[in-house]
């Protein structure tokens, strides 16, 4: 079989999610994370978008309705990651999310981006994050990028939300 790479425009189009209860879900989603509701698919799904795309997010309980969450180390999603334009918008969610007093279970620098971790109703990972432009993303000596978990500079990302 010959070599064959995806093409470099390729993207994640939507992540669809099992959920235990629908409402609790659109609660944290479009509620707190200020995604737009699009479609509901009776009681049991919806779809659910940033800026108007048909969806970036399904939600359902076709399988799911009232289960308890997946055990932690079983295979499965470990996280949706979810892409800010801009630093801005990250200080303003984890502004959000304090003022909110929604538990945060991590934050951290990767040299190529900043993120923040947190879970949804069903104990689903979510990675809250903004990339820095490519020409800032730290590289090997052989130009390979240079990822890394350092700490988040929390004070100076909410300091962006004071110079507003």
């Amino acid at each position: 079989m010959s070599e064959y790479k995806i093409p470099a425009q390729t993207r994640i189009g939507h992540v669809h999610l099992k959920v235990s209860d629908l409402q609790k879900s659109l609660d944290f989603y479009c509620g707190l994370l200020g995604f737009e509701k699009m479609q509901m698919y009776g009681d049991q799904a919806a779809f659910i978008s940033a800026g108007g795309y048909h969806h970036h997010i399904g939600l359902n309980t076709w399988q799911s309705k009232g289960a308890p969450p997946a055990p932690e180390y079983a295979p499965g999603l470990f996280h949706t990651a979810i892409l800010y334009p801009e630093r801005k918008d990250l200080a303003a969610i984890l502004q959000r999310l304090i003022e909110a007093k929604y538990p945060i279970s991590g934050a951290s620098d990767h040299g190529v981006s900043e993120a923040i971790y947190l879970d949804d109703p069903d104990k689903n990972g979510v990675e809250l994050y903004w990339d820095r432009p490519r020409e800032e993303w730290p590289r090997e000596a052989n130009g390979d990028i240079k990822m890394f978990t350092g700490r988040l500079d929390i004070e100076g990302l909410l300091a962006l939300n004071s110079a507003v």
